[in-house]
C-alpha cells in the first residue's frame, strides 16, 4: 500500500471538476504504448469528452452505457497522437486489474462529485 500523500486543502479539491459521466463509445487504441481503449464519455452540458483508458480488462460492451466517475478539467494530454481530455477514475483490484469507479445507484449524467 503506498503511503498517504501530503495534506491538501479543500481549495485544491474544489478546483477539480469531478463528475459522473456515461460511457457512450469505446474504440480500439492500437497505437497506445500500454493496452488501452479510446473511451467517449458524456459528461453533461452537451459534451462528449475522450479518454485514453488502460481498462482493457473490460470488454467494450461491458463499458458501454456504464456510469463512471471522471475528472473533466485536467489539461488535454497527447497520447500516441490521440488527445485524452478526461481521466476516468479507478483502483486496482486484488488481481491487479483496474476497477472503474462509478456510483452504486442511478445518478444524473454531469452530476458533480463532492
Amino acid at each position: 500500500m503506498p503511503p498517504l500523500k501530503p495534506q491538501a486543502t479543500y481549495d485544491d479539491f474544489d478546483r477539480l471538476d469531478i463528475r459522473i459521466g456515461k460511457v457512450v463509445d469505446v474504440q480500439p487504441f492500437p497505437r497506445a504504448r500500454n493496452p488501452s481503449w479510446k473511451v467517449g464519455v458524456d459528461v453533461g452540458a452537451d459534451r462528449i469528452m475522450w479518454s485514453s483508458a488502460q481498462i482493457t480488462n473490460y470488454e467494450p460492451a461491458a463499458l458501454l452505457g456504464s456510469l463512471v466517475v471522471c475528472v473533466c478539467n485536467f489539461a488535454p494530454k497527447n497520447i500516441a497522437g490521440f488527445t485524452s481530455e478526461l481521466l476516468i477514475l479507478g483502483a486496482k483490484g486484488a488481481d491487479g486489474n483496474v476497477i472503474v469507479l462509478g456510483p452504486r445507484s442511478e445518478v444524473a449524467i454531469g452530476e458533480p462529485v463532492f
